[in-house]
């Protein structure tokens, strides 16, 4: 919907009254877009730009800012009053971190390019001896120009790119991609398809999940419980890879459906993986929760407050161990989980411990969906052919991250005329700078993992 100025500003101060939660904001040349909940419904406002100027979001909504900076970058609109005017994507000129005043202060660079097998990012500690005063992440090393190559794509290859976004949420990024190419063209996929695309969601949640919680041993020097974990994660890749051909599930679902239907030893694969995991998984869990040294680096730790996981409308397991009970499969939700059983944990705590947790109760929920899923599955096709529309659509899934948003225009050829991808990462690195105030410069890397926000989802 095209509104005024008046509206659009008005739309900000529900946001910052806290009355509704932003979760997207976009450009094209000539046009401002967001995309905010209000309650269950999902509304999308767009804005002309003249001159290439509208009102700043962040101005008055902080969460907004991150956002902003990207659209000056990506399509050259000028947010009047936008706080923080420093390039993010563009990396030629020298970047002015921001200052922490105080004595005895010292700043401790790291990155871009990091020990072992990760993705670049910098990150600006200034620290009172051994306490972290502030954190400042400088992004967009990871930029790959994924909406400007999915600008008059075919499907089929902007399919391939959304899918590329973030490699660990390969299953996620293909099925908003799917659902708002289905809500633009009015196509409905077969239900069969439906439902193995939510197998796959939760296979995709499961593998990441127990890799994401023996990490976070590791980081605290556990490693029994990393190798463990590790191995459990790999055996959920290997039920992924016999079931759908591939360990990422990467490129198996497509708008309208499903690239493939389930092998013919699927089901027999997944019973023998959650009888697995029943079994093994718990005994796990216990050797963390009784381990008391492992605790100690977990527990107080890294604490993100509530109030600031709501007002950045924080998604997934750093979301919910601060309180905030959203899960996009339930708002506002779309099938086939309507029609399954299945808790959202939420604790108040907000510490690595509690991200932790959430994974943990999580895996169990995963599994359950599982069981669930493959007892009503329903027969019949798993593929119909997108129509060729020039419409719109929005969709928002719930990855192992949180809340993945996508918009697309299709165009009457039936290619990709414009998209935008949203990563939860956007809203969750920077609540990692407010968590790692006042602990220690060596605790970082725990805190770090237990959020695991996505480099290349978030610079795309």
């Amino acid at each position: 919907m095209i509104v005024e100025r008046l509206q659009w500003e008005d739309a900000r101060a529900r946001l910052r009254a806290g009355d509704a939660a932003l979760v997207s904001l976009w450009g094209e040349p000539g046009y401002a877009h967001m995309a905010l909940l209000e309650g269950t419904e999902l509304r999308r406002l767009s804005i002309a730009c003249e001159g290439n100027r509208y009102p700043s979001i962040g101005r008055l909504h902080p969460p907004a800012i991150r956002l902003e900076r990207a659209m000056r970058d990506l399509h050259g609109l000028e947010p009047d009053g936008l706080p923080d005017t420093r390039e993010w994507l563009h990396h030629e000129e020298p970047y002015r971190f921001l200052q922490a005043q105080g004595e005895s202060l010292h700043q401790i660079p790291v990155g871009p390019v990091h020990a072992g097998i990760i993705e670049p990012g910098h990150f600006r500690f200034t620290a009172n001896g051994e306490t972290v005063v502030r954190l400042e992440e400088r992004l967009g090393y990871a930029h790959k120009g994924t909406e400007q190559l999915m600008a008059g794509a075919p499907l089929e290859r902007a399919a391939r790119l959304a899918a590329r976004v973030s490699g660990d949420s390969t299953v996620a990024y293909a099925l908003a991609f799917a659902r708002a190419v289905e809500a633009a063209s009015g196509t409905e996929p077969p239900p069969r398809a439906v439902w193995l695309r939510a197998v796959m969601a939760e296979l995709e949640r499961l593998a990441n999940h127990c890799g994401d919680i023996g990490a976070v041993c590791n980081d605290a020097s556990f490693v029994m419980l990393h190798a463990q974990l590790g191995w459990l994660r790999e055996q959920v890749l290997r039920a992924a890879a016999q079931c759908f051909g591939h360990r990422l599930m990467m490129d198996c679902i497509v708008p309208g459906g499903l690239r493939a239907d389930l092998a013919a030893d699927g089901p027999h694969t997944l019973r023998v993986l959650t009888a697995l995991v029943r079994s093994r998984f718990p005994e796990l869990v216990e050797v963390y929760d009784n381990t008391e040294s492992l605790k100690d680096r977990t527990v107080s730790t890294g604490i993100l407050r509530p109030a600031l996981a709501a007002q950045y409308a924080a998604g997934g397991y750093v979301g919910r161990a601060s309180g905030r009970a959203f899960d996009a499969r339930r708002t506002p939700g779309y099938p086939p989980y309507g029609e399954l059983e299945f808790d959202v944990p939420v604790v108040q705590a907000g510490d690595v411990n509690a991200r932790v947790w959430i994974r943990i109760r999580e895996v169990g929920q995963s599994v359950a969906l599982i069981e669930q899923l493959m007892a009503a599955l329903p027969a019949g096709p798993t593929y119909v052919e997108p129509r060729a529309s020039g419409g719109e659509g929005v969709a928002l899934v719930e990855g192992f991250r949180g809340d993945i948003f996508l918009w697309v225009r299709m165009g009457t050829d039936g290619r990709v005329a414009r998209c935008h991808l949203r990563d939860p990462s956007w809203f969750q690195w920077p609540l990692l700078e407010a968590a790692i105030e006042g602990n220690i410069v060596a605790d970082f890397p725990l805190c770090n993992k237990s959020f695991n926000c996505s480099y290349s989802g978030h610079d795309l």
